[in-house]
């Protein structure tokens, strides 16, 4: 799943580490949702958007799976 986290942060001036901090995960869980090598539990999407002020929607991108 890919996620606007690391754009987001960014544009606060956060490291991966104050963000973790903020929301209850180490810094490896941030790098991991950064780099798509882990989903967020719907708790923690939920308490990623709301620190940035948005929706889950707004930071994580749901694409659907093709099919094929």
């Amino acid at each position: 799943m890919k996620t606007r986290i690391q754009e987001l942060r960014k544009q606060r001036k956060l490291s991966q580490e104050e963000l973790a901090i903020h929301v209850g995960v180490t810094r490896q869980t941030i790098t991991s949702l950064e780099v798509g090598k882990y989903t967020a539990s719907l708790l923690l999407a939920h308490k990623i958007a709301k620190f940035f002020g948005m929706t889950i929607e707004e930071v994580f991108l749901f694409e659907e799976e093709d099919e094929s």
